[in-house]
């Protein structure tokens, strides 16, 4: 997750942080807590019944690629172990549909390769769903010991689950995309330039790439995994998603007998998810930014996979194909 201010301002914020904290202000923005916590009003919707198996991810799985991806320790943009995870993902598809979105990203510190890797799993509609996380970690504590286990490597080991779960079959439903999106991070820290002139490098790369050839046109909807392999899952509602499809998300995980991990705080999120918010694709960003007391261990060396667990990746993984799965059946689909 791209950092927005100093971790000193964030353990040193009120009770108003803590429950209307936004992760990316722009300037000039600001937010009461009467409407930061008041619930975003929400249209009903109308959803299909599904009498089918309910889905159920290999959790101690997608905990163990989790594992693998933190021991190559710091993979910060550039990096020599930042290639490894890159390498270990595309060892992980091998076979699979794969398009590798490579470019030269210009930062405030200079010149860097990214690298986007995007797995494709054709289904029999028209359209396609995205489900994404970023892989690489903050690049201003690349000579400290965070290897960022929630922050990127629990939702990239997630993805990998997803893969095996999409692997090998045709689906009767969407296309499913899955993207490992690259220098999602800033540069430099967040007191010296705004969060959105430097950060989200590759999933905005892909998103001015798809809109250039079509693609963008056929995205049903938009979901981005960030943070949510804490053991204490408490996934907010984020005011930068669209409504209807973080209700979606809330059906699905109703579904299942998750709801006690869902939107009990909302949130005001800039994320990977607003390229594609900003080309009026429907996204929901599934977040818990309350990652220890205050988000204290979040952007630390204290974001360590022992606080993790694979019953998280579970409630999660899970509940995004419940949503895919009714995003499917959905017919047709809410107005962007």
């Amino acid at each position: 997750m791209s950092s927005v201010r100093a971790l000193s301002k964030v353990l040193l914020a009120s009770a108003l942080a803590l429950l209307a904290c936004d992760r990316a202000k722009e300037a000039g923005e600001s937010q009461s807590a009467t409407a930061a916590t008041s619930q975003p009003s929400i249209q009903p919707i109308s959803f299909p019944a599904d009498n089918a198996p309910l889905p159920k991810i290999d959790g101690d799985r997608a905990m163990q690629y989790t594992k693998d991806i933190v021991k190559f320790g710091p993979r910060p943009l550039g990096s020599a172990n930042h290639k490894k995870v890159e390498d270990y993902l595309d060892s992980h598809l091998k076979g699979d549909q794969v398009e590798d979105d490579t470019f030269t990203a210009k930062t405030p510190v200079g010149d860097f390769p990214v690298h986007n890797i995007v797995a494709k799993y054709p289904g029999t509609k028209d359209g396609i769903i995205i489900i994404a996380s970023h892989y690489d970690t903050n690049y201003p504590l690349r000579n400290t010991a965070y290897v960022g286990a929630n922050d990127g490597a629990s939702t990239s080991g997630l993805l990998m689950e997803l893969a095996n779960q999409l692997r090998g079959k045709t689906r009767d439903g969407y296309s499913v995309w899955l993207v490992w999106d690259d220098a999602e991070e800033a540069m430099v820290p967040d007191t010296e330039m705004d969060f959105m002139a430097d950060s989200l490098y590759g999933i905005t790369h892909l998103a001015e790439k798809w809109q250039a050839d079509g693609t963008v046109k056929k995205v049903k909807a938009f979901i981005l995994a960030d943070m949510i392999g804490d053991s204490d899952l408490d996934i907010d509602r984020d005011l930068n998603s669209t409504p209807w499809l973080e209700s979606v998300v809330g059906e699905a995980a109703t579904r299942l007998g998750y709801q006690s991990h869902f939107f009990a705080r909302t949130n005001k999120v800039s994320d990977d998810h607003l390229p594609f918010m900003n080309r009026g694709v429907p996204s929901a960003d599934l977040i818990d930014f309350t990652y220890g007391y205050n988000n204290v261990f979040w952007h630390t060396p204290q974001d360590t996979v022992d606080k993790l667990s694979a019953k998280s990746l579970e409630i999660s993984g899970n509940t995004i194909l419940e949503t895919v799965r009714i995003l499917d059946k959905m017919d047709p689909l809410p107005p962007k």
